[in-house]
């Protein structure tokens, strides 16, 4: 499993939510108009809520509200524009949903009025190294932290855990200093984020396992990414099998939530993936010693 069977992630407005026995999955609601494989679709308040419903009804337990594209290239949105977008979408959310709401942002300032709106987790995308006020934030308000690797605008290490160490210790150390307990946070190895090769992403999946060096929950977020594109031939929007592919594998690794587009075909291959795991703990249990 994942080593951190029956243990509680405590995230904001008082709620908690169990880790390791089942698989939990993070949906994407992405309300921009350029989002690498979605775009456009979910821009407005009640597409966005809409889409974000199905996905809690499809078996997500996390919705994670993004008013940002952060594929390669994308034009940034100014921090009033990101907050128009995903500001109504948390408030109309938290009245329809007891799934947990989770803001995807940089931004302290985003952050901040997202929680106050009724967001339960900030995924910061830098890892707490573009606006350090996000882990000040989160220490003041209790609210889940999903901490993110990335190599962008940064020369990385050649080996690929090692970038990783190098990057999240750092991001820790932030996160720490901020006072955020670490029953709080989720770490995410950023699949993707100037990981520029299918062997680079290749490998980071084949090693994923060394990451429970930190001792922290972690998220795979492999979900429609053109690695997958590279070794299946399939464009974004035809990635789903590939990305539960990926998932199956990255919880037999021992990764504990997943960040996703397509919830439902997800949902399915992780509940196969989490009773097979069931029934090897069990066989381990009887097994005469």
């Amino acid at each position: 499993m994942t080593g951190l069977e029956g243990s509680l992630w405590r995230v904001g407005h008082g709620r908690e939510i169990e880790l390791g026995r089942r698989s939990l999955i993070m949906a994407i609601i992405n309300v921009t108009p350029d989002s690498f494989s979605d775009g456009g679709r979910f821009k407005t308040v009640d597409a966005a809520v809409e889409h974000a419903l199905q996905a809690v009804s499809d078996g997500a337990a996390i919705v994670d509200i993004g008013g940002e594209s952060t594929r390669p290239g994308a034009a940034s949105v100014s921090p009033s524009e990101e907050q128009a977008r995903v500001l109504p979408v948390i408030e109309a959310l938290r009245g329809r949903t007891q799934a947990l709401i989770s803001i995807d942002t940089y931004r302290a300032e985003t952050a901040r009025l997202a929680v106050s709106a009724g967001a339960h987790i900030v995924n910061d995308v830098s890892g707490l190294q573009k606006e350090s006020g996000i882990a000040e934030l989160t220490a003041a308000t209790g609210a889940g932290l999903c901490i993110m690797h990335t190599g962008r605008d940064r020369i990385k290490l050649a080996d690929v855990i090692a970038d990783q160490v190098h990057f999240l210790e750092r991001s820790l150390a932030i996160a720490a200093a901020a006072g955020v307990n670490s029953d709080r946070i989720v770490l995410d190895p950023g699949f993707g984020f100037a990981k520029e090769t299918a062997e680079e992403n290749l490998e980071l999946m084949a090693r994923f396992s060394e990451l429970s060096r930190f001792g922290l929950p972690l998220l795979a977020g492999t979900s429609r990414k053109r690695f997958l594109g590279t070794v299946t031939g399939r464009d974004a929007s035809d990635r789903d099998v590939a990305t539960a592919a990926t998932s199956v594998l990255l919880r037999l690794q021992g990764a504990a939530v997943f960040r996703v587009h397509n919830v439902a075909i997800n949902r399915d291959a992780l509940d196969i993936a989490d009773a097979m795991l069931n029934a090897r703990q069990e066989f381990e249990r009887k097994r005469p010693t």
